[in-house]
């Protein structure tokens, strides 16, 4: 219980440096109940003075440290969950912080590798770039005789205790609103922690990185016009990522692209087509697509870096995804309804067509107009609404993959503000329906599921076993009842009692804290 009081200490820091930012001048509190619209006031009477309406919780996430800043950015593609206006005010947030010092970056590479340096690279330059988990480096190796450059990655030292504590507090935060909410219950708080954790926890093991490399070098091997920087597995290991260094143009670069004579609108082509390529034929694909983490190499070949976010979708989503894409292409509203209630994602009681009317409502307004003229913000607003008024639960791999195709389309579009992401993405999406969902797929389709069959067949006995056990254990139950051993009981009444009593405590402690922050002000 000790744990509870450590965890609202941190959150309710949280909250008064969101309220000093002017964070909650965001929320409209009509819909709120009473308490809350209360708690809402209270925390605006501290709102410092000067706030400007823009990024307010971009600033405060960034006052409040590295986790914070990547549950912003994970936020950002949850507008589901915070809002389309707050997920926009999101996207501006950069994990960038000052490099630790050159000798650190030493010591945990000698450390990792468990050999000096100077057996490692020939050379090993200052940090080219900061973030919250590592920064990178340029150096040197000998390949073959030569001298070769390479970018080496390297973990910050202690970086996983500062995020462990803060994400335990997330968590305790997440479960007490799902206890209390079913609006939170819907949104599913905890599974955002969990797959915020989940995802911190590959970044911070740099061989996974490494190995999304590995592999979506696998996935593009034959592609003309995309690659990824190849490994140095030699000198890799969970602290230290080395790899190729990319000597291209960044896409935020206009100027250097223009005076290279890059054919952009090609080039705004090439990116989406590309990344819906991935998601659709790999089901495996780059999320953070912004123009810093995306190159043109001396070959016009689109090169991807920075693969600490990765998205993944089987084939259920896939093709999900497909015919939910081509619905809108071809304005069959009613087929994309239907995929939505097939794919079990809308409840059953409710009505396709009433759905297929809502779809319609979305899809619409994006026909017939110049691309620049369709809002995203407005599509994604339509998109929530119906989320909600027809029982979807959140699914969070469509929605990062939504999210990311905003970005995508957001870079394309800088190249060419009248690209139209809908005929653009249409040959990719046709390509994959005719190769996954025609006569060949369905053949390929009824192969895998006879083998899945025979794995199940053959396993039968030992369900049958296993079922023939339970039912006699059941049996039991139903029979002579549950009983538990008078310690059980006791033990489980002193843990409720310790519960409230903690509980209490805790409630006051919130007390003290706000009428702290009130008189401060």
């Amino acid at each position: 219980m000790i744990s509870s009081l450590s965890h609202i200490a941190r959150l309710a820091h949280a909250g008064f440096v969101c309220a000093r930012e002017g964070v909650f001048g965001l929320v409209d509190p009509s819909p709120l109940p009473p308490p809350a619209q209360a708690a809402i006031r209270l925390a605006r009477l501290i709102e410092r003075r000067g706030t400007t309406s823009g990024a307010r919780m971009s600033r405060a996430l960034t006052r409040l440290g590295p986790t914070y800043v990547k549950l912003g950015q994970f936020l950002a593609t949850r507008p589901d969950v915070v809002g389309v206006a707050m997920a926009r005010d999101l996207e501006s947030l950069q994990d960038r912080l000052p490099p630790f010092p050159h000798d650190e970056a030493v010591a945990v590479i000698e450390a990792s590798l468990e050999r000096p340096i100077s057996s490692v690279f020939v050379s090993f330059g200052e940090a080219v770039a900061a973030a919250s988990i590592a920064q990178v480096h340029r150096a040197e190796i000998m390949e073959n005789g030569a001298r070769k450059t390479v970018a080496v990655k390297v973990l910050r030292p202690n970086v996983g205790s500062r995020f462990g504590h803060d994400l335990s507090s997330f968590m305790y935060a997440a479960r007490k609103m799902e206890a209390f909410s079913s609006e939170a219950r819907r949104l599913r708080p905890v599974e955002i922690v969990e797959t915020l954790r989940r995802s911190v926890a590959m970044e911070m093991d740099l061989r996974l990185e490494a190995a999304a490399l590995s592999e979506m070098t696998e996935n593009t091997r034959d592609d003309q016009d995309f690659r990824v920087p190849s490994v140095d597995w030699d000198r890799t290991s969970h602290h230290v990522l080395t790899m190729e260094w990319i000597d291209g143009i960044a896409l935020n670069d206009h100027a250097q692209l223009e005076a290279a004579h890059v054919d952009l609108p090609a080039l705004g082509r090439k990116i989406i087509q590309n990344f819906l390529r991935h998601a659709l034929r790999d089901g495996f694909f780059h999320a953070d697509m912004h123009p810093g983490n995306l190159f043109i190499d001396d070959q016009r070949r689109l090169v991807a870096v920075d693969f600490g976010i990765m998205g993944r979708l089987g084939m259920k989503e896939r093709t999900f995804l497909a015919e939910i894409l081509l619905g809108f292409i071809t304005r069959d509203y009613r087929r994309v309804a239907e995929v939505h209630f097939e794919a079990g994602y809308v409840p059953s009681h409710h009505s396709v067509e009433n759905f297929a009317q809502a779809i319609r409502a979305i899809g619409e307004p994006i026909h017939n107009r110049a691309a620049d003229e369709i809002s995203m913000a407005k599509l994604l607003t339509l998109l929530l609404e119906v989320t909600g008024l027809f029982d979807m639960r959140t699914r969070p791999e469509l929605i990062l993959l939504q999210k990311t195709m905003v970005v995508v389309e957001g870079v394309a579009r800088s190249f060419n503000p009248k690209l139209d992401i809908w005929k653009t993405a249409d040959p990719v999406v046709r390509e994959w329906i005719e190769r996954n969902l025609g006569p060949l797929g369905r053949i390929q389709a009824a192969v895998g599921g006879a083998g899945e069959l025979g794995r199940v067949l053959s396993g039968l006995p030992t369900i049958a076993a296993r079922s023939v056990a339970a039912l006699e254990h059941f049996e039991t139950i139903t029979r002579e009842g549950l009983v538990l051993s008078p310690q059980t009981i006791a033990a489980m009444a002193e843990m409720e009692t310790k519960k409230a009593r903690w509980q209490t405590l805790a409630l006051w402690v919130i007390a003290l804290m706000l009428i702290v922050i009130f008189l401060s002000s």
